[in-house]
């Protein structure tokens, strides 16, 4: 049950309310709950209050990791201790979030695994229990926190599909991960996305009606995603399970680790970020023979995009690279035929050679794919665009300067840093850099770089040939 009232902070309704815990998380330590309410720097209450709110307002569309700060600037969230457990006090929380006072369940569970995650890492950190300082570690550091979400399912078949794109996409295309994803369940498989808007959600939303359809129950709808990007990407309402992971390289991790097949959708900078991870970690000798399904797909209206990611990909990894996926336009069903038949050679791989069906512990990722990439200047000036290279460190390069811009789009971090140093500067072969300048133009072009209130994109990137 909810004590609640209503209110208005700033122009948004709200509810303030104290509500149990559903979905599992029903006791914490007083150490944790300190932790949780400590605003100190080296406390969690903040980190807490960020990821509570984008929960809070599921179904908003907005790139602006502080529009939700200014909608709701007097919201607060307490973990409070009881003796038969917790409860948790919400302050001028969105109203949105509640139906008569109550709030929405599935709100409450997505709270509860926010909670669950912050604090599980924080203290696995505290304690040295995760050792981030080589490969194995960082992958034992993944699987710990999926096996503590409960997310890791024993004796399933496989039959994740991981569904990436863009947030902010046309309708058309909306409608098209919507179809895909109505293929996919008509076949019982299950969906995991970044968990927010557009390429994340329609997947997510077709799959339901599938699964309904052949009444099929324990669907997952898995969503993945981390404190840097979640304010820009708040959860949709389909996510059934929610994960927060420490970083984007673990985040990236846990899509491949756990997914048996992936289809990318169009999107902008953070879906090129993610072909180029995939790609550099296939591409990487010890992985070779390992089936991993990649699909690209869209409208037709979306012909010429995954084209121009075509031409980037073959000029800057080689045309071998192209064996690694496949190019599908407007036929949803082809696009779930070819997904299963790719999850069957995954299936019986794995039965081969003994490995879980739950976790990929088989693909090597390298550690330059693990280790954070922090988006300064220097470190983006340091990028080494150029032929010559292996071409999973190529790879690697290329993913860290897309995962750059989109921290200078949307994360705090690289907000701050653009508006203090001005854009990134990012430098490479004069070929290489010719073509990133051509799709990051067709990106802006294509409204897939842009910020909210209709404000005009002003790149956060300078690409040199030098």
């Amino acid at each position: 049950m909810n004590d609640s009232s209503v209110g208005q902070a700033g122009k948004a309704a709200t509810v303030s309310a104290r509500i149990s815990p559903a979905g599992g998380l029903d006791i914490l330590s007083r150490n944790e709950v300190a932790r949780l309410r400590d605003v100190s720097g080296s406390g969690l209450h903040g980190l807490l209050r960020r990821c509570a709110l984008a929960v809070l307002t599921s179904g908003n569309i907005s790139d602006d990791p502080g529009s939700m700060f200014e909608l709701f600037p007097d919201f607060d969230i307490q973990v409070l201790q009881q003796d038969r457990g917790i409860k948790i006090e919400l302050t001028h929380a969105p109203a949105q979030a509640f139906v008569d006072g109550q709030i929405i369940r599935g709100i409450n569970e997505l709270l509860m695994a926010v909670m669950r995650d912050i604090v599980y890492v924080s203290t696995q950190l505290e304690q040295g229990g995760f050792d981030l300082d080589d490969s194995v570690g960082i992958t034992h550091a993944v699987f710990e926190i999926l096996r503590n979400a409960r997310t890791l399912r024993p004796h399933v078949d496989p039959n994740l599909v991981v569904c990436w794109g863009g947030h902010s996409i046309s309708r058309e295309e909306y409608d098209y991960t919507k179809a895909v994803g109505y293929q996919l369940g008509l076949r019982g498989m299950d969906i995991c996305t970044g968990c927010g808007p557009g390429a994340m959600k329609g997947p997510m939303k077709g799959a339901t009606i599938a699964h309904a359809k052949q009444r099929r129950r324990n669907n997952r709808y898995i969503g993945i995603t981390e404190p840097g990007i979640i304010a820009a990407e708040s959860p949709n309402p389909i996510v059934n399970q929610l994960v927060i992971m420490p970083d984007i390289e673990k985040r990236l991790e846990a899509f491949v680790r756990m997914g048996h097949g992936i289809i990318v959708f169009p999107g902008g900078v953070g879906t090129a970020e993610e072909i180029l991870y995939l790609l550099g970690i296939l591409l990487h000798p010890d992985n070779a023979g390992i089936p991993f399904p990649l699909i690209f797909t869209g409208p037709k209206q979306s012909a010429a995009y995954f084209e121009q990611i075509d031409r980037f990909l073959r000029l800057t990894l080689g045309d071998e690279v192209a064996q690694h996926y496949q190019i599908v336009v407007d036929d949803p069903a082809m696009v779930a035929r070819a997904m299963v038949r790719g999850i069957d050679k995954v299936r019986n791989h794995r039965l081969d050679n003994k490995d879980a069906f739950f976790f990929n512990w088989a693909l090597n990722i390298p550690l330059a794919f693990q280790q954070p990439f922090r988006p300064t200047h220097s470190a983006m000036r340091e990028l080494s665009i150029r032929h010559g290279r292996p071409r999973h460190e190529l790879a690697a390069d290329l993913r860290r300067a897309f995962s750059g811009i989109v921290a200078g789009n949307v994360k705090d971090e690289g907000v701050r840093a653009i508006r203090e140093g001005g854009p990134f500067d990012i430098d490479g072969d004069k070929d290489i850099m010719q073509a990133l300048d051509a799709l990051l133009q067709a990106f802006v072009v294509q409204h897939r770089m842009k910020l909210p209130g209709g404000t005009a994109y002003e790149p956060c990137y300078r690409v040199r040939a030098g």
